[in-house]
């Protein structure tokens, strides 16, 4: 156990390593001049020189790559060209909102995906089943900002119940931090509590149809019991995976969402940075969003282990 963790750190740390060139040579090999595209239209060959000065892109790649990294390890990401920030602060200051958003469409998208399937497959073939086909295929269907533009009518502009867009710290009030996020949770946990449900049926429509279920159920075990206590356990390692890939992959739905309910988070702040092209805040942002992806997939890696002690590396 201690000898597969260990190699599955060393893992993360090599893909991370990866990563940082990718990002570094991705950025830096874009066609165009990073200099005079900071420097306007306007600015005379010697502001465009000074430029490149600043942001040391007259040395050769392997030095650039090599402050750039060292300066990353330190927790350095610079200062943003634009905003004339450190890096670091606009992260912090953009991630309360995307957390907010992200921790709260997971919890929503793992119990009601979750939940649904478990019925859906001990009911299969009835009409909790039939619903979980019918709303799967629109989640799967409809866009996010569809979803989120429709929301807006019926709820903020018809109805006026909920806010139209924007966002409150939890700082003040949880009330309205709460009110803010409903709309855009709804928006993006659609299609992921389709993914998941449909996911945890079919792991569970599998262990409901081995013989210890057939002979618990024999043995007078209650429906509780039959489902959560031996079915659930036993299908628990598809449906983690399907919950790490699908946190993984709404930090991207993200982006989408905070453009549309106009939340400051970090997905605008990297559509703000590819605008200006800010390459040091695009950087920063890129490696902060793959070492999330990296860490999720980690701890996914682990749980398998803990969920199944059948499962060895």
């Amino acid at each position: 156990m201690v000898y597969y963790i260990l190699r599955r750190l060393i893992s993360a740390i090599v893909v991370m390593a990866m990563v940082g060139i990718f990002i570094f040579l991705l950025i830096r090999l874009t066609p165009g001049d990073p200099a005079a595209i900071i420097a306007g239209p306007t600015a005379s060959e010697q502001m465009v020189a000074s430029v490149r000065e600043q942001l040391g892109l007259n040395e050769p790649l392997p030095v650039q790559f090599g402050q750039w990294a060292q300066n990353t390890l330190r927790g350095d990401f610079g200062t943003s060209v634009f905003a004339g920030r450190p890096v670091v602060q606009l992260v912090k200051q953009r991630m309360e909102p995307t957390l907010s958003v992200s921790l709260l469409t997971l919890f929503v998208s793992v119990v009601g995906g979750v939940t649904f399937g478990i019925f859906a497959a001990w009911r299969a073939g009835g009409f909790v089943d039939r619903a979980l086909t019918v709303f799967s295929a629109l989640g799967y269907s409809l866009p996010v900002f569809v979803v989120g533009y429709f929301l807006i009518y019926v709820f903020a502009i018809q109805t006026r119940l909920l806010p139209v867009q924007g966002y409150v710290p939890i700082g003040q009030g949880l009330g309205p931090w709460f009110a803010h996020l409903i709309l855009p949770t709804v928006a993006l946990s659609l299609p992921y509590i389709a993914f998941i449900a449909r996911i945890a049926r079919a792991s569970m429509l599998e262990v409901l149809s081995e013989d210890y279920m057939r002979t618990a159920a024999a043995k007078g075990a209650s429906p509780y019991s039959m489902l959560f206590r031996h079915a659930l356990k036993n299908a628990g390692a598809p449906i983690v995976t399907v919950i790490g890939l699908s946190f993984a992959y709404m930090i991207g739905g993200v982006v989408l969402t905070e453009t549309v309910f106009n939340i400051p988070g970090i997905g605008r702040l990297v559509v703000d940075a590819i605008n200006n092209r800010d390459y040091p805040v695009i950087q920063s942002v890129l490696i902060v969003i793959s070492g999330i992806y990296v860490l999720i997939n980690l701890a996914v890696d682990l749980a398998y282990t803990l969920i199944d002690p059948r499962i060895r590396y």
